[in-house]
């Protein structure tokens, strides 16, 4: 065929890791011969030929199938049973490429050698030497290491591939041997070091895998002259419990023999000249958390090695997607740990995936057995960790054991001062830290500016019970909850300072909260030890309280609560009082309460508890606290009388005894009292004081203690209160100027403020029903991290919906969003959505739900004298009796719009009495009373100033057009 460039006879192809030999018809990689269908090395066989070029889909089907017809399909099947072979795709691997309507590419740089000029051999032995040791099975998630090293050995001579025990470094170091089998002409020696009982015989043992005569005490000088002029490759295995004597006899040979290359295995480097060092990472695992689909599972290495092997044992299994997060939880307990994950998969057979998984926690799955013909301390988890724990100096042992103490991730600092004892300083554990992470026991992350160090889970395990058997295990757990404490208590001093900086929710981010991982858990599994039969409850309480802040700041609200009150219950039994204490723990249970249960009287024994205590230390700090908590305990209670009698201490409290910004939140949170029970005139007053006295604190200390900005919440309110009072664009205005600050101070909960009490309802009451769906999707697209956004989000969506006269599904989003929290969460807005409902259960066709509904509100109005919607809710309820078209329907409703009026004036809510006005005005004119009904709305109109565009105005307008009235135009 015309431009045909076929692969000659007897050659062979070296691709990637792969070989084709043309002659043989037989694809390798490694020396392990893949399954390869007969087309599907003619087409393979045919592209290598014509490297870079396009291979038409024509010519690849003639070459295949000569003078036979067949279908452009059976090319593609076999095409993709060739990159399935090779791997194409993975790990960024390309061999042949779709050239979209054209045909394909080989495009992976190829060589060639004629099989003439090789000795025929199988691969499976060194020239004059030991056999080298075949491929147990299909090595998974290693080819890049094995690609990077088998580089890094040929142009560097030295590498030593470093890990903990089970990871693979000896599978590794066997498919490199094997890949430069023909780099080194086969001169290529594995030296197994781990069957040693003497070091001094690792000389010996290299002689004898060479194949070269052993005579003298010291076969090292002969050694070397032999090697001295061979281009050799020797492969020394498992040098951990010789390196001594290894290390000298390495560093020689490649001083003195410059044609040798060397390649080592070992738990810690050789440390001599020349070597580089290749730490083996553990198999990739998916993150804790991911929820990943069996096929995305199976993207990470670790998983396929564990399916693959589980398979193995039991023909048939396959992950489903609803073992696949099982499955992903095994290799992450299992650290990656192709040994560990083996002998997992092992069992999958006898007890099942799940069971599998609940087995790892027990020490049960460190005996589990492996393959018979395996190392004797490769056959358990056990044995190849009494190996690595063996060859260990006695003091690192020690040390070992009792960083098993810690749950994850700690410092150095930590490792010191729990570890070091009367029996140690810090420069002997610092020295033993390093023993144990260059022995690949302890693993060590340097990417930060603070050293991570951390035990893999099965090596914790291991040292875990070797600590128990030594009879210190309590005595290093009491040392480890101190440490902890003490260093909370610490942290705990900054949470006060006003450098201190506030994360978007109002937690504390300080440099060390930052940097330090895993002190959670460390906390855990302290408090763990402190409340069991064999701990100090009196160090548990103590650790509790110095924890809180740190709870707070990762938003882990639940747990805080509840650790915190299992402190409280063991006041006055086993816990002596401490006032300092006390107090913090009284003040931080009101805060998770507050940001958790939304529980009023919970909120509010809390804070009384801590104002009780701030009274007797005289603590100015907690006593304002305090204040505020017991503030938004009664707001949120509904008990509006007792909330003002709090604001109003608040706001009075003598010079001196608090900073002026907090005398200013006291003026902040006595006018959203009066605007709650109805006062508008007076709530602008205390407002507008706030807005032009207050300045905030440095460093956001307002928000740390209030939870939201101070300013940012005036003005929310003020919104509101603008609006009532007539002024619906000075309203809208405010709005928007608070949205924008929210936004440039990117802190949920004050954003959540702002949508939540003032633009949301504001927009929805002026009609603006575009600028809500905007505020609402602005809610929603932030509820990802802030669950209560879409809360919240939700309820005004269906409020808008339900407006809009979209009512089914207006109803079913308020309802949704109305069982999101309890009702203490929005005690003074619930009566405003009870308003949403009542009208869309009307328009629906359920007129006696909707009046129960309303009745509802005006019930829980009158109880709490939530009176700021009052004036609407019975104006709400005159339209739907109204509309009910009975013969007392007209009487009733006008005496509840006569009712509703009384209520606007006594409040001096104009936008109330303009909505309820027009109302009225409606019925009169259906009932022929035009001039009444003029007289009642036209003066209500005119003491307006701005807002026409608005919704209630732009109605009122029409109505009074409609009754006679002209307007001079504008």
């Amino acid at each position: 065929m015309t431009g045909e460039k076929s692969a000659p006879a007897q050659e062979t192809i070296s691709f990637g890791p792969f070989e084709l030999s043309s002659g043989e018809r037989i694809l390798r990689r490694d020396g392990l011969v893949l399954p390869l269908g007969g087309r599907a090395l003619d087409i393979l066989i045919y592209l290598i030929g014509r490297p870079g070029e396009i291979v038409t889909k024509t010519e690849l089907i003639d070459h295949a199938w000569p003078n036979v017809v067949v279908e452009e399909g059976s090319l593609r099947v076999h095409i993709a049973a060739i990159r399935k072979a090779l791997g194409d795709g993975q790990f960024g691997n390309r061999y042949i490429t779709n050239i979209k309507g054209r045909g394909y590419c080989f495009v992976a740089p190829v060589s060639r050698s004629s099989a003439a000029s090789r000795p025929v051999d199988d691969g499976s032995t060194s020239k004059k030497g030991t056999a080298f040791p075949p491929r147990l099975s299909r090595m998974i998630g290693r080819e890049v290491a094995v690609d990077t090293i088998s580089a890094q050995l040929v142009t560097e001579r030295f590498v030593s591939i470093v890990g903990a025990g089970g990871l693979g470094k000896t599978t590794v170091a066997i498919s490199i041997g094997r890949r430069l089998f023909e780099e080194f002409g086969d001169l290529v020696y594995f030296i197994d070091l781990g069957s040693l009982k003497d070091p001094l015989l690792v000389a010996s043992a290299t002689g004898l895998a060479l194949g070269l005569p052993i005579n003298e005490p010291d076969p090292a000088p002969s050694l070397i002259a032999a090697l001295r002029h061979r281009r050799t490759l020797l492969v020394f295995d498992s040098c951990e419990h010789v390196i001594e004597t290894a290390s000298v006899l390495a560093e020689r040979i490649f001083n003195e023999a410059p044609q040798v290359h060397i390649l080592a295995t070992s738990r810690e480097a050789l440390n001599v000249e020349g070597e580089q060092v290749h730490r083996l990472a553990p198999l990739e695992c998916p993150s804790e958390g991911a929820h990943l689909t069996a096929e995305e599972a199976l993207a990470f290495p670790a998983v396929r090695l564990f399916i693959e092997r589980a398979a193995a044992h039991q023909p048939g299994f396959a992950l489903s997607d609803a073992d696949a997060p099982v499955a992903a939880e095994i290799c992450r307990k299992l650290g990656g740990i192709a040994l560990a994950i083996e002998l997992a998969a092992g069992r999958v057979g006898a007890y099942g995936i799940r069971k599998v998984a609940a087995l790892l926690d027990d020490r049960f799955g460190l005996l589990w057995r492996g393959r018979r013909t395996a190392l004797p301390r490769h056959q358990t988890l056990t044995a190849t960790l009494d190996w690595s724990y063996d060859l260990l100096p006695e003091f690192e042992r020690t040390i070992l054991r009792r960083l098993s103490i810690f749950a994850g991730i700690f410092t150095l600092e930590a490792a010191r001062s729990v570890t070091a004892e009367n029996d140690a300083d810090d420069a002997l554990v610092v020295s033993a830290m390093d023993g144990l992470v260059s022995k690949s026991l302890v693993a060590a992350d340097t990417s930060d500016a603070i050293l991570h160090l951390r035990l893999l889970d099965t090596t914790r395990t291991y040292a875990s019970q070797k600590l128990v058997e030594s009879s210190e295990a309590d005595r290093i757990a009491r040392r480890h909850a101190v440490y902890y404490r003490e260093l909370l208590n610490r942290i705990g001093m900054k949470t006060l300072s006003l450098g201190a900086k506030l994360n978007r929710t109002g937690g504390v981010t300080d440099a060390w909260l930052e940097t330090q991982d895993g002190v959670i858990d460390e906390v855990r599994a302290a408090l763990d030890w402190a409340y069991s039969d064999r701990g100090d409850p009196t160090l548990a309480v103590n650790l509790t309280a110095a924890a809180a802040p740190v709870w707070i700041h990762h938003l882990l609200i639940d747990e805080c609560r509840e650790r915190i009150e299992q402190a409280i219950a063991l006041f006055d039994e086993e816990v002596c009082r401490d006032a300092r204490r006390d107090l913090q723990l009284f003040s931080w249970l009101a805060v998770a309460h507050l940001e958790s249960t939304g529980d009023a009287s919970k909120i509010d024994e809390a804070w009384s508890r801590a104002a009780e205590l701030a009274e007797e230390l005289n603590d100015s700090e907690h006593r304002i606290a305090s204040l505020w908590g017991l503030w938004l305990g009664r707001h949120f209670k509904g008990d509006y009388q007792g909330a003002l009698q709090i604001a109003t201490r608040f706001a009075t409290l003598p010079e001196g005894t608090v900073e002026a910004a907090d005398r200013f939140v006291g003026e902040r949170i006595l006018g959203v009292t009066l605007h709650v029970l109805g006062d508008q005139t007076g709530a602008r007053v205390h407002i507008e004081n706030m807005l032009r006295g207050y300045v905030a604190p440095p460093g956001q200390v307002h928000i740390q203690r209030y939870h939201f900005d101070q300013r940012l919440a005036a003005q929310t309110f003020y919104t509101q209160i603008l609006w009532l009072l007539g002024f619906p664009d000075k309203a809208m205005a405010v709005g928007n100027c608070t949205l924008d600050d929210a936004m440039t101070l990117n802190h949920d909960f004050s954003l959540l403020y702002a949508l939540a009490f003032g633009l949301y309802p504001l927009s929805i009451e002026r009609g603006d029903f575009g600028v809500t769906d905007e505020l609402i999707s602005r809610m929603f697209q932030r509820s990802e991290a802030f669950r209560p956004m879409r809360v919240w989000g939700q309820c005004y969506a269906g409020v808008l919906a339900i407006r809009r006269a979209d009512t089914e599904r207006g109803l079913s989003l308020l309802r949704d969003g109305l069982k999101g929290f309890a009702k203490s969460n929005f005690q003074s807005r619930y009566v405003f959505f009870l308003g949403s409902l009542a009208m869309g259960a009307f328009d629906a066709g359920d007129p006696c739900g909707a009046l129960l509904t309303i009745d509802e509100a005006l019930d829980q109005s009158e109880r709490n004298d939530d009176r700021w919607y009052v004036a609407e809710l019975i104006r709400i309820k005159g339209e739907l009796v109204m509309r009910q078209n009975e013969p007392a329907a007209a009487g009733s409703a006008e005496a509840l719009f006569r009712s509703s009026l009384e209520w606007s004036r006594k409040q001096n809510a104009l936008s109330w009495e303009l909505r309820t006005a027009t109302s009225f005005a409606q019925l009169m004119k259906q009932q022929g009373r035009g001039d009444e009904a003029r007289e009642l709305l036209e003066p209500i109109y005119l003491r307006f100033t701005e807002g026409f565009a608005t919704k209630d105005l732009a109605e009122a307008r029409s109505l009074l057009t409609s009754l006679g009235v002209t307007f001079a135009a504008k």
